[in-house]
C-alpha cells in the first residue's frame, strides 16, 4: 500500500467525521419558536390567533421566544407594530398599557427633517414645542407638552407618522398647533 493513498484515506475519513459532527450539531440547534401570523398594530393585546409556531435552525445571536412559552405571551401587548412572518422577541412585548390614566393617543404627520432621531421607539419621551407665529411683531413664549412615543411609522412620500400618548388636556392645543405646522418634536429621554 502506498503511503500517499493511506494519508488520503485518513484525510477523507477525518473530513467525513467533521461533516457528520456539523450535521448533528445543526439538527440539534433546530428549535420551535413563536412568529407573528398576521399584522398586529402597536398596543394590541396578543391572542393565540396572532401567533404561529415555526421551526428555526441555527439562529445564533437571535433571541426568539420558544413555542412552549405561548401561554406567557398571550395577553401581553405589542410594544411595536408586529409584521407577519417575523420571529417574536420579548423586547417587542409589554405588560404595561400604552395609554396611562388621563391620556389620549394622537398621531402627527411629520417630514423626515422634523423628527429628532432616525427611529423613535415605544417608550421614548418627547417634548412638543410650539413654534412662533411667522411675521409676529413680538415672538410669544414657546408652549411645552410632554408626550410618550407609542410607535413611529414611515409612510409614503417620506412622511413619518408619530403616534404619541399625551395628557387629554393637551390634545386640543397640540392638534391646533399641528394644523398650523407649528409643532417641533424634541427627544427628551430615550427608552
Amino acid at each position: 500500500m502506498r503511503p500517499g493513498l493511506l494519508g488520503l484515506a485518513v484525510l477523507l475519513i477525518a473530513l467525513g467525521g467533521l461533516g457528520s459532527a456539523f450535521a448533528v450539531t445543526s439538527v440539534r440547534a433546530t428549535g420551535s419558536y413563536l412568529a407573528v401570523g398576521r399584522e398586529v398594530p402597536v398596543g394590541t393585546v396578543l391572542s393565540r390567533d396572532d401567533l404561529v409556531s415555526v421551526q428555526v435552525a441555527g439562529g445564533q445571536g437571535l433571541r426568539p421566544i420558544p413555542t412552549d412559552q405561548l401561554d406567557r405571551v398571550v395577553g401581553k401587548r405589542a410594544a411595536v407594530a408586529l409584521a407577519p412572518g417575523s420571529l417574536l422577541t420579548a423586547a417587542q412585548l409589554t405588560d404595561e398599557p400604552l395609554l396611562g390614566p388621563g391620556q389620549q393617543q394622537l398621531s402627527l404627520g411629520l417630514k423626515t427633517s422634523e423628527v429628532p432621531a432616525r427611529q423613535l421607539h415605544a417608550g421614548d419621551r418627547v417634548l412638543l414645542l410650539s413654534k412662533p407665529v411667522k411675521n409676529a411683531a413680538t415672538p410669544a413664549a414657546s408652549t411645552r407638552f410632554e408626550a410618550t412615543v407609542i410607535d413611529m411609522v414611515r409612510a409614503e412620500a417620506g412622511e413619518i407618522v408619530l403616534y404619541l400618548a399625551l395628557a387629554a388636556r393637551d390634545v386640543a392645543p397640540v392638534v391646533a398647533l399641528a394644523a398650523e405646522s407649528r409643532i417641533a418634536v424634541v427627544l427628551d429621554t430615550a427608552a
